[in-house]
């Protein structure tokens, strides 16, 4: 069945009732915006292939952006201030590129960290991604993230932590992209009762859960990523590099590209530092560098997101059976209450 996005067109013959409701509060700056909303919006879709799913577009009006892009939005995403009446049964917050040393400081904290309160009351689930699974947990628990010598930047190889409903039937290693300058402690997280669902040896945390009225699910990493979005990332900071905005030329990501391609890559780098100008990203070899990309974290992620909505699904039917129309009503259940059996994961080759 059909994913169904939400623009507020009032001709939608979707209700609330008829469907699973997914809130995107999407923070991704204004070059990534329309790649994020894409990959989340194909993620669920193909998790979901036999429910109807809704989804809803918010953003956070004080994350700053160009004129171009707040008129491109104002057609189609609500202000994340309609979010306090609007009936969903699941949350996705994505990250953003941090701009300040502390979350605090943010210029769109506030918004955030209301947000935390307001879904934790009136979502069955809702998943954080990276900086937002930073600031969530800085909001509850009062746990810093940690930065980091160098950026988190690659494919990590994962392997399960813990026994949790969220990661069964996964096969090991799970390969997962992170871009990200900042971490949490394991230690820290396990101190507040926080469920590490996966972890790798370089990267550390990967997954991790929390019941706090509402099932709350972390990713450090980004499992919804296409095969080329970190080779994007890469070429937007070596970009950032020849204009002068970073003094140090980017790594290239760990277990991404085939020797080949890194190749390339280095002796690019060479030209670059050799002779920098911002004109030579004209000659950054993008197409020969993304041929051999593949994806071999699809398939754990369609597994975490079809998952996600089987919970979602599971929640609302028993909302239903017991006649719980309130939505202040919480049904305060924990993972090991999750619906069985669950179906294995839909199965993807890497590529």
């Amino acid at each position: 069945m059909p994913l169904f996005l939400d623009t507020g067109a009032p001709a939608s013959e979707l209700s609330a009732a008829s469907c699973i409701t997914v809130g995107l509060v999407n923070n991704m700056p204004d070059a990534a915006f329309d790649t994020t909303e894409r990959q989340f919006a194909e993620l669920i879709r193909a998790a979901a292939p036999d429910r109807v799913v809704l989804l809803k577009l918010f953003v956070i009006p004080e994350l700053p952006r160009s004129e171009a892009i707040r008129r491109a939005l104002a057609a189609k995403y609500r202000s994340v201030t309609a979010l306090w009446d609007a009936p969903l049964d699941g949350l996705i917050v994505t990250g953003t590129e941090p701009r300040a040393k502390k979350l605090s400081d943010e210029p769109y904290w506030h918004s955030l960290s209301t947000l935390v309160d307001w879904a934790r009351v009136h979502t069955f689930s809702t998943i954080w991604s990276c900086l937002a699974a930073h600031a969530a947990v800085f909001h509850a628990d009062g746990i810093e993230r940690c930065a980091l010598p160098q950026k988190q930047f690659g494919v990590f190889d994962c392997r399960l932590a813990n026994d949790h409903p969220m990661t069964q039937h996964f096969p090991e290693p799970l390969w997962v992209p992170h871009s990200r300058y900042n971490g949490l402690s394991e230690a820290a997280l396990a101190s507040c009762n926080y469920r590490i669902l996966t972890r790798s040896d370089t990267a550390g945390v990967d997954a991790f859960a929390k019941q706090d009225g509402s099932f709350f699910l972390y990713f450090q990493g980004h499992p919804e990523y296409d095969a080329d979005t970190l080779l994007r990332e890469y070429r937007r900071d070596v970009a950032r590099f020849l204009k002068g905005e970073r003094a140090v030329y980017p790594a290239l990501p760990l277990n991404y590209l085939e020797a080949d391609a890194a190749a390339q890559a280095e002796a690019f780098r060479a030209r670059a530092v050799a002779c920098r100008a911002s004109g030579l990203i004209s000659d950054f070899p993008e197409r020969a560098l993304a041929a051999g990309l593949k994806n071999p974290w699809r398939a754990a992620a369609l597994g975490f997101y079809a998952k996600w909505i089987a919970f979602l699904d599971a929640r609302k039917a028993e909302r239903r059976e017991t006649g719980a129309a309130a939505r202040h009503v919480r049904l305060r259940r924990t993972w090991r209450d999750w619906p069985l059996p669950l179906r294995r994961p839909a199965q993807s080759r890497a590529g």
